[in-house]
Formats: C-alpha cells, sequence, structure tokens
C-alpha cells in the first residue's frame, strides 16, 4: 500500500513539475490521464426540478463541473416593438465555493463571459418562441430570469451553463393566470407560480370589462435545442471537453454551437497561442453533431421522468 501511494505522490509531483513531459506520455497513446480518448467529452448527467421554488430548474454535470439553473417568473409590460413576446435574462455567478482561482469579491471573467454568451445563444437561436410567454398583447407578458450557480468549475464552464440553462427552461411550467379589470395578474390555481401583481395601470382586453383566464402550458416549448462542445488544441491534437487542468494546458480552445437539425449556431475561438485550421475546425464540427446527440438524450430521459 505504502509502494501504491508513493507512487501516486510520485505522479503527482512530475505531473506539476513537468506537465508538458507528463500529459505527452499520454498523448502518445491517444489517451489522457482520465482515460479518455482524445475525442471522448466526459459523461453528461442532468436532473429537472432541482429547486422546488422555481418555475423550472435542471441540475448539470459535465464531468466535475456542476451547474444548478432556476428560472423564476415576473409581469413585464411588452414593449412596443414586441406587444406580443415576452422576455428572458441570463445570469452566470461562479462563487468563490465553486473553485479556489475564484476569489471573494472579485468579478469572474468567465462568469461574465458565459452569461452574455448563453444570452446570446438562446436569442439568434430563437430556442424559446417569446410568444409564449404573452398573456395580453401589449399589456402582460412573461419576464423570465434564468440564473445558472457554479457548484464546481473543472472546465467547459460555458458548455455546462448552457445545458444547465437549456435544461431548465424545458421545466418550465407557465402558470394559469387571470387578468383583472384592475390590471393584476393573479395565478388561477394552484399552479408552478406565485401570484404576481401587475402594473397597476395595466388594462385587460376582456370583452365584458371582466377578469379573463390566460391558460398556461404544461412546459415551455423550445424550438430548439442548443448544445456546446469546447475542444482543445494541444501539439497538434484535438482533445473534446477538457477538463480544468487539461485547459490551462491547450493551445488554443474552440467552442462550437450547434441544434438537432445539425444547424452551426456558433463557433468561438478565445486567443490561443495557435491558430485552428479548416481542418481543425471541422473535427470539431464532428465532435460536436455527435455530442449533441448525447447531450440532448440525456435531457430528453429527464424529462420523460
Amino acid at each position: 500500500m505504502a509502494t501504491t501511494a508513493q507512487a501516486a505522490v510520485d505522479a503527482d509531483a512530475f505531473k506539476k513539475l513537468y506537465p508538458e513531459n507528463f500529459y505527452g506520455q499520454f498523448l502518445d497513446r491517444s489517451t489522457r490521464p482520465d482515460g479518455r480518448p482524445l475525442g471522448r467529452a466526459r459523461p453528461t448527467s442532468i436532473g429537472v426540478g432541482a429547486v422546488s421554488t422555481a418555475q423550472g430548474s435542471a441540475l448539470v454535470k459535465n464531468g466535475s463541473t456542476t451547474m444548478i439553473a432556476g428560472v423564476t417568473l415576473e409581469v413585464m409590460r411588452p414593449t412596443e416593438e414586441a406587444p406580443d413576446e415576452g422576455a428572458f435574462v441570463v445570469a452566470v455567478e461562479m462563487p468563490p465555493t465553486c473553485s479556489s482561482a475564484v476569489r471573494p469579491g472579485r468579478p469572474v471573467e468567465e462568469a461574465l463571459s458565459a452569461t452574455q454568451r448563453v444570452q446570446e445563444i438562446l436569442k439568434s437561436s430563437k430556442a424559446l418562441n417569446l410568444k409564449q410567454l404573452c398573456m395580453s398583447k401589449g399589456q402582460a407578458a412573461w419576464m423570465l430570469y434564468v440564473d445558472i450557480f457554479c457548484l464546481a468549475a473543472d472546465g467547459g464552464i460555458f458548455d455546462a451553463a448552457l445545458a444547465a440553462a437549456v435544461a431548465a427552461l424545458s421545466n418550465v411550467k407557465l402558470p394559469r393566470v387571470k387578468l383583472s379589470e384592475g390590471g393584476r395578474v393573479v395565478v388561477a390555481e394552484d399552479g408552478p407560480a406565485e401570484a404576481s401583481p401587475g402594473p397597476s395601470d395595466m388594462d385587460t382586453e376582456s370583452g365584458n370589462g371582466g377578469t379573463r383566464i390566460v391558460e398556461g402550458c404544461s412546459r415551455l416549448n423550445l424550438a430548439s435545442v442548443p448544445i456546446a462542445l469546447t475542444c482543445g488544441m494541444y501539439k497538434g491534437n484535438i482533445l473534446a471537453d477538457p477538463s480544468g487542468e487539461e485547459e490551462g494546458m491547450m493551445e488554443a480552445l474552440v467552442t462550437v454551437v450547434m441544434d438537432a437539425e445539425g444547424r452551426l449556431l456558433s463557433v468561438y475561438k478565445p486567443g490561443g497561442t495557435v491558430g485552428a485550421s479548416d481542418a481543425a475546425i471541422l473535427d470539431c464540427i464532428e465532435m460536436t453533431r455527435l455530442r449533441h446527440k448525447e447531450v440532448a438524450s440525456t435531457l430528453k430521459n429527464a424529462l420523460a421522468v
């Protein structure tokens, strides 16, 4: 036992002192320290309904990276530009407890970047039909707040955050509400949301000036399911879904986002010391295509429970 423990200590010390040599030994065999082939992503698990106080929620794990997302509702007045649509806002947070690299009281660039990119992907992909959120044209609609908290950070932050957002939105149940003559929005019966007062000057469009019922839905219908995969470039090799430790070694990172129809939604390469050739990008796209099938199947099974 002592010999085994000593060997583990020696291997860890060797990895810290000579990381390139350590990883080179595995790359020569087209494998990685955790046993995965270069092109295989870490296993993903998804559970929905994890937060009882949210109208939709999900817990997503990509390897050790863990995200929990919750969606809450608030009544809003639709804008003049889109009188029959609601809206949504995304926020990704990485508290100090998720990683020793996160310092208290300091903004986390990775969280800010993930917030912006998840919001942009959900909007540009039109995954969420905002017309579903309208209760009364020009008068009342739902605002969705998608809050994503990182419980453990070990690489692939954006990938996990996007998957958590999609899973939580897929779990949202809009309540059946009453639009009163006084302009208040109240849940008609026991439902997934608390009663929510609308603006005091909000008028309803009921024909007889009385209360009008607006039916909710069992779940939001997402028009598409965007899934992301980050790949790392290292000494001519492409590593799918690198861990946090592996990300620190990579010469460049490329993140690809696709939907179920195989549409390419985004290719993102944030700098790096090497470029990404067309052939490398195509390889990343093909890996993402396979990854989408895996994650989409996991999400489908989670929602069926």
